[in-house]
C-alpha cells in the first residue's frame, strides 16, 4: 500500500510540475514576455496536456496492476487458515473454518491470525454493504450481500490493530470497528481451541438474570440454553479486549453501562437498554465476567 501511495505521489508531483510550468510559459507570453511560433505552442500543448497525463496514468496503473496483484496473490492454495467475515449491523462476526468448510470457532469483533502465515478472508454480508478495513494488513474490500468476496492477508510480525468498516452502512458506521490481533503459531491454536470450546460458566444467577432478561434470544453462550442468532456470541466475551465493536475497552463499569444504556453509547444500535435491579446487575456482570 505504501508502495503504491508513492507511485501515485510521484505521478501527481510530475502532473504538477508540468503544468505549473505550462502555466509559468502561458503568463509570460500573455505579458509580452515570450514570443513563441504556432508549432512551438502546439507541441507544449500535446507534450503538456496530452503526452504528460498519458504517462502518469500508465505509471499508476501498471504500478497499480503489479502491486495489486502481488498484494492479493493468486489463490494457490497455500492459505493454511480460513475466516468468514461477516458484516452485520452494526458489528464483525468471525467464523473460522476447518479443511472441510465447517465452522470450528466463532468470534465477535477481534480477527486473530498466526503471525507468517497466510489467510484468506471470506467476506459476507447479511444485511447492506460494508467494506472490511485493516491498513496494517490489506486494502479495502466489500462485503456484500449475496456475494463472497475474498481477501489475502499475511501478518509478517505480531501486534494488535485496529480495523473498520470504510463503507457507509447506516448509523452506526463510524462505531463499527474490529481488532486485529496477530500472534504466534502456538498461542493462535490455543486460543482458537479456547473459542472452539463451550463457555467456562455455565449455570449461576448470573446466567438466570441473563435468560430472565431474553438475552438468550439475540445472544448465544454455548453450552447453555441461550441460543440466539442476532447478536454476538458471548461465550468467551470476557476475553475480548473490547465491546461494541471496539467502541468500548472490555471493563466491568463499560459493560455495565453498554447494558444499562445502549443507545447512549452507540445511537441506533439494536440492542435495547436494560434495566435491572441493582443486585441483578451485579450478578449478571459478575457472570459475564467469568465468560473467559
Amino acid at each position: 500500500m505504501a508502495e503504491l501511495s508513492w507511485w501515485m505521489f510521484a505521478s501527481a508531483v510530475f502532473i504538477y510540475i508540468v503544468t505549473i510550468g505550462l502555466l509559468g510559459v502561458g503568463a509570460g507570453i500573455f505579458r509580452g514576455r515570450n514570443r513563441l511560433s504556432f508549432r512551438v505552442g502546439t507541441t507544449l500543448v500535446v507534450l503538456g496536456g496530452v503526452l504528460a497525463p498519458i504517462v502518469a496514468i500508465v505509471a499508476i496503473g501498471f504500478s497499480g496492476v503489479a502491486i495489486g496483484d502481488e498484494t492479493e496473490g493468486p489463490d494457490d492454495g497455500s492459505a493454511k487458515l480460513t475466516v468468514e467475515v461477516v458484516g452485520k449491523q452494526w458489528w464483525w462476526e468471525l467464523r473460522y473454518l476447518d479443511a472441510a468448510g465447517d465452522v470450528v470457532a466463532v468470534a465477535a469483533n477481534e480477527l486473530h491470525l498466526p503471525v507468517g502465515e497466510r489467510a484468506r478472508l471470506e467476506l459476507l454480508s447479511d444485511n447492506v454493504i460494508h467494506s472490511f478495513w485493516a491498513p496494517n494488513l490489506q486494502g479495502k474490500t466489500d462485503a456484500i450481500p449475496g456475494r463472497r468476496n475474498l481477501l489475502y492477508a499475511e501478518p509478517e510480525v505480531e501486534g494488535v490493530w485496529r480495523g473498520q468498516c470504510a463503507e457507509f452502512c447506516g448509523k452506526q458506521h463510524t462505531l463499527m470497528g474490529f481488532m486485529v490481533i496477530a500472534e504466534p503459531r502456538e498461542d493462535f491454536d490455543r486460543w482458537l481451541a479456547h473459542q472452539a470450546s463451550d463457555a467456562r460458566a455455565t449455570e449461576g444467577p448470573g446466567l438466570d438474570v441473563f435468560l430472565k432478561l431474553g438475552c438468550g434470544d439475540c445472544h448465544t453462550i454455548r453450552g447453555t440454553s441461550a441460543a440466539g442468532q442476532m447478536g454476538p456470541d458471548l461465550t468467551h466475551l470476557a476475553s475480548r479486549r473490547t465491546l461494541a465493536a471496539a467502541t468500548l475497552q472490555n471493563s466491568r463499569g463499560n459493560l455495565g453501562g453498554w447494558i444499562t444504556d445502549t443507545h447512549e453509547v452507540k445511537p441506533g444500535v439494536l440492542m435495547p437498554s436494560f434495566t435491572p435491579e441493582p443486585q441483578d446487575l451485579h450478578d449478571l456482570l459478575d457472570y459475564l465476567e467469568a465468560l473467559k
